[in-house]
């Protein structure tokens, strides 16, 4: 069993309402064995909503609101699901301010990436939760070794 960002699946939760699809998970979904979940959404943010990164601690729309309250939420949510399914493995979306891991936006809109992970990837980490995400090499790797047992 994985978790999986929804939109890397394809699921149209992404702040513009698109999403972020990744053919090779989009395969593996495909067997089974893979829950989908959305932070942002389970913490009761709009799809579309303004785009939002992290600030000083802090998740600000690009309007300059603090939605923290909402993307705690949503982690909290999340990482429920997560308890209850106990993944071996957990493939988040790159950068983002809910599942980046390791690499998120500045919080500048700008593009400019820094060293951090979004609220719902810390919220894993300290349960010590395996974490990856689409842009890791070995993605397919561990796909084809969990899809060989």
């Amino acid at each position: 069993m994985i978790v999986v960002s929804e939109c890397l699946l394809g699921i149209n939760c992404k702040y513009n309402a698109g999403n972020n699809a990744c053919k090779p998970l989009i395969e593996f979904a495909k067997n089974g064995g893979v829950i989908p979940v959305c932070p942002e959404q389970l913490g009761g943010l709009p799809t579309p909503r303004i785009p939002a990164e992290i600030i000083n601690n802090k998740v600000r729309n690009k309007n300059g609101e603090d939605v923290t309250g909402n993307f705690k939420k949503g982690a909290e949510e999340a990482l429920k699901i997560v308890d209850l399914v106990k993944p071996e493995l957990i493939i988040l979306k790159a950068k983002s301010p809910s599942c980046g891991y390791q690499k998120i936006y500045d919080g500048s809109f700008t593009g400019k990436i820094i060293d951090g992970n979004g609220v719902f990837a810390k919220m894993l980490i300290d349960r010590n939760y395996k974490i990856i995400t689409e842009e890791n090499k070995e993605m397919l790797q561990k796909l084809e070794e969990i899809n060989g047992r």
